[in-house]
């Protein structure tokens, strides 16, 4: 009996993980801050990947994380590297497309703790306040690693990380001046 019971409730808990693991198959975050700057100190910010350790959420959540920029910074092809916690964490992010003063296309390769290859855009747009800066995040994920993403939470952790990096880069543009 208490074999039966217990089979039945792992049947619905892995039913319903499944369930709404399928609304995570295609996560897209989109959000946007305003720094009072120039367009072109808001959009040099986030081109060259030298100035991403300024406003990196990663490195202020792991301050022994190692990086490296390969390539020649600000232009498609240049990559950000890194290594942190420990050796856990281990990927790159590749600039993949650039407008002046408009938009910035990257896309990142975790390898660990992970497999992920998400993407990061952010478009500028000058606004009565300053410059909006948006940022529009998308990751597609199978189904079993959507499993994995809802059970640990992880797309409202990853919300939580893409407004930290947000409020950094408002704050590492605004200090600049």
């Amino acid at each position: 009996m208490i074999l039966s019971i217990t089979a039945i409730a792992l049947v619905a808990f892995l039913s319903f993980g499944f369930y709404k693991a399928s609304g995570l198959k295609n996560i897209q975050i989109v959000k946007s801050v305003t720094v009072k700057a120039s367009k072109e100190e808001a959009f040099d910010m986030v081109r060259y990947l030298k100035n991403f350790p300024k406003w990196s959420p990663f490195l202020a959540q792991d301050p022994t994380l190692k990086y490296e920029v390969k390539g020649n910074d600000g232009i498609v092809g240049t990559q950000y590297h890194w290594e942190g916690n420990q050796g856990k964490d281990l990927g790159y992010q590749e600039i993949m497309k650039v407008e002046n003063y408009q938009f910035v296309g990257m896309k990142c390769y975790i390898q660990k703790p992970f497999s992920a290859e998400p993407t990061f855009d952010y478009s500028f747009k000058e606004s009565p306040d300053g410059i909006e800066i948006t940022q529009d995040f998308k990751l597609e994920s199978g189904l079993v690693d959507a499993f994995f993403l809802w059970l640990f939470g992880a797309k409202a952790e990853m919300e939580k990380t893409n407004q930290q990096g947000l409020d950094l880069l408002k704050k590492a543009v605004e200090n600049k001046q």
